[in-house]
């Protein structure tokens, strides 16, 4: 019997799975406020009404891909910020993974940047809470490093949303230049080292 449970569960995950990729396929042409739960069905093979035993509705799946594309990166969030290395080390470490993370999933980071402003509520209330642990996180991060000495918590906070959101606007001009000829990607890099480089410069005068 627990055989046959487990086959079950095993085969609802990947039904799921499959709605959540379709969904994510779908997405790389439209915003979520469009997309119809009838054609993430179609392209799964699967009748509409087995959408509603995974999700209550297509805001439910936005939230469900907002979890898949942001949750996993906390631990990548964490590292471009961490206190080994100078501050050089510590910029190139971040475009570096960022690069990388745009180039392992660009339709993830198209979508995060497409509904951060989209018009499904709850997709913008998920990627927001996401973005505010982010923002958490780094603030404790930037906390051990002794630039941070008489720091308040409140500047630390807006210090680490800054850092986040200039993360979020490297990964999607590295998206826009992800096909571009290798110069244009240069000078993006470039640019995204530059703009990480005045934070971190303003961050150490703040006080004067």
């Amino acid at each position: 019997m627990s055989h046959t449970v487990g086959i079950r569960q095993a085969q609802k995950q990947k039904t799921r799975q499959a709605l959540l990729d379709a969904a994510l396929h779908l997405l790389e042409e439209q915003s979520l406020s469009s997309l119809g739960l009838r054609e993430v069905t179609r392209a799964v093979g699967v009748a509409p009404t087995a959408f509603y035993r995974h999700f209550p509705s297509t805001a439910d799946l936005g939230v469900a891909l907002v979890e898949e594309a942001l949750g996993s990166l906390h631990p990548m969030i964490r590292t471009t910020v961490s206190t080994a290395g100078d501050s050089r080390q510590r910029i190139d470490r971040a475009i570096e993974l960022i690069a990388r993370h745009v180039a392992a999933y660009p339709a993830h980071v198209r979508f995060i940047a497409r509904e951060r402003h989209g018009g499904v509520q709850p997709v913008r209330e998920a990627i927001r809470d996401q973005l505010a642990r982010f923002a958490e996180e780094v603030r404790t991060e930037l906390a051990e490093d002794p630039v941070s000495t008489d720091w308040n918590d409140d500047d630390l906070l807006m210090l680490a949303h800054l850092y986040v959101d200039q993360m979020l606007s490297t990964a999607s001009l590295f998206l826009e230049t992800l096909d571009a000829p290798e110069e244009e990607r240069i000078r993006a890099a470039d640019l995204a080292r530059r703009q990480l480089r005045l934070i971190s410069i303003g961050r150490r005068h703040w006080h004067d």
